[in-house]
């Protein structure tokens, strides 16, 4: 577990923790931190018990803060499967006060490689593992792991704290269609479930709904217009690479380590990836290998490429005038299903959700695996220009599905640990929150029930007369 000091914290510019800004513009540092494993440690791909053989390249954490010069934000992205409530606490509070901020403000989430150790525990508590079942072990966790985990983040980030040269950036968006991933269950007539990973052969039947938004936030050198660094969102299990015998043993940040190394290698920018809502969602030709992993990553990140190159050439339609950056946290306490509450003890569960904002985008920090519908509700619901998912991001709580899903039944609500009809209930509980946070962000905006941008008057709009007759249909003076 060797520590890998390549924090890439770009060449100064302006004085760390400088307060002057430029209009429309926030400060920026980060770094790269290497968390691999040992070659021998326990995976967390597939159960409890698989033990990695080789390590294909190395496991990432990718930490970017920003400066708005009021509030300051950080996004730790972790090739990890996913990690438990209390290890993402820890972590949050300890970068949080090298910071100086309010552990909401700092947004930790997970890439869900299937090439990473274990972070969390599959049963939710330690005495499960019974001594008779050879898929369960008594402490489903690598607490040397975690401890390492945690001490090297902290480390990472008072380093960047203390030393970190900060950027005068512009904040660039674009969002494009990207048809990488598909649905993995097959839903007949009569609404019962397949789960097509386990049925190649049907595979060319599943017609699933699959978000195959393509999330690109891009931070521009605020004097050269250059891009500084890039946070790619996508919405696929990085199991591409998971092939069987050799390919389920390795050590890898899948596909996103590729899409990464395409952004570095052709653009000079540092990259992140956070995966969307990709509970029911794999790469196409998923578990085939390498290769597979490759050709998903550098499509992704050609297509996030080709964004930036709009975004540079019609800026005043994706750079963010607005900057501003804020964070919350919101709690949702729902019941859990009847075995569950036998494992836990306990009848109900409060769930955190984390959001996080950089001027009109924001990152919905989910506890567990969210399945692409809900992803889509709450993208749907989201006042924000665009939303994106951050994925297993306050806690490793199992696949989260709505109730017709769980009707149909299939692998994912089999492993749903909460009750079905508190779904509507975990959409509203997030759309509120991102309301309040964008009402805190933008006061200004608030006045009536809907206060956005009439977008009748942009110039795209194709109606007779053009902007005009926009006008004159809301009622404006000829």
């Amino acid at each position: 577990m060797k520590r890998i000091a390549r924090v890439a914290l770009v060449a100064a510019v302006v004085v760390a923790g400088c307060r002057s800004f430029a209009a429309g513009t926030v400060k920026a540092a980060w770094f790269t931190q290497d968390i691999s494993c040992k070659v021998g440690s326990l995976i967390a791909g597939y159960g409890p018990n698989d033990v990695s053989v080789r390590k294909f390249d190395d496991l990432q954490l990718h930490g970017l803060a920003l400066d708005d010069g009021g509030s300051r934000v950080m996004i730790l992205a972790f090739d990890l499967l996913g990690m438990d409530a209390d290890i993402i606490r820890r972590i949050r509070s300890a970068c949080a006060a090298r910071l100086g901020v309010k552990p909401e403000n700092v947004l930790v989430t997970c890439t869900h490689t299937h090439g990473g150790p274990h972070a969390r525990l599959y049963s939710g508590r330690r005495d499960y593992g019974k001594a008779d079942n050879p898929y369960a072990r008594p402490t489903e966790i690598d607490a040397e792991y975690v401890a390492f985990l945690e001490k090297t983040t902290a480390a990472a980030v008072e380093d960047l704290a203390k030393n970190g040269s900060w950027r005068e950036c512009l904040v660039g968006f674009y969002s494009s269609h990207c048809d990488e991933n598909r649905n993995r269950r097959y839903t007949t007539v009569e609404n019962c479930a397949s789960f097509n990973a386990h049925r190649r052969a049907l595979h060319k039947l599943t017609t699933g709904i699959a978000d195959k938004e393509l999330g690109t936030v891009v931070l521009l050198d605020a004097a050269k217009f250059e891009p500084l660094y890039v946070i790619g969102n996508y919405a696929a299990h990085p199991l591409a690479s998971h092939a069987p015998g050799l390919g389920g043993y390795t050590i890898t940040a899948d596909y996103p380590g590729f899409y990464r190394r395409y952004i570095e290698r052709n653009v000079g920018a540092s990259a992140m990836f956070i995966s969307g809502a990709c509970g029911d969602l794999v790469p196409k030709d998923d578990e085939l290998g390498e290769n597979g992993a490759r050709r998903v990553g550098e499509n992704l990140a050609m297509a996030s490429i080709a964004g930036i190159c709009d975004v540079r050439r019609n800026a005043t339609r994706f750079v963010l005038d607005k900057p501003r950056l804020g964070a919350k946290i919101v709690t949702m306490e729902s019941r859990l299903r009847a075995p569950y509450r036998k494992m836990f003890g306990r009848d109900t569960v409060s769930m955190e959700l984390h959001l996080l904002s950089i001027g009109d985008i924001a990152f919905v920090g989910v506890p567990g695996e969210i399945v692409n519908e809900l992803g889509l509700e709450i993208k749907w619901h989201s006042p924000f220009k665009r939303t994106f998912i951050a994925y297993c991001s306050t806690d490793y709580f199992g696949y989260m599905s709505p109730a017709n899903m769980v009707a149909a039944g299939g692998y994912e609500p089999q492993n749903q640990r909460y009750a079905s009809r508190d779904t509507l209930k975990l959409v509203a509980t997030v759309r509120d929150g991102l309301f309040d946070l964008r009402d805190a962000i933008f006061p200004e905006d608030g006045k009536g029930d809907d206060p956005y941008p009439d977008n009748l008057a942009l110039p795209l709009v194709n109606l007779p007369g053009g902007i005009k007759a926009s006008k004159w249909q809301r009622g404006a003076t000829k």
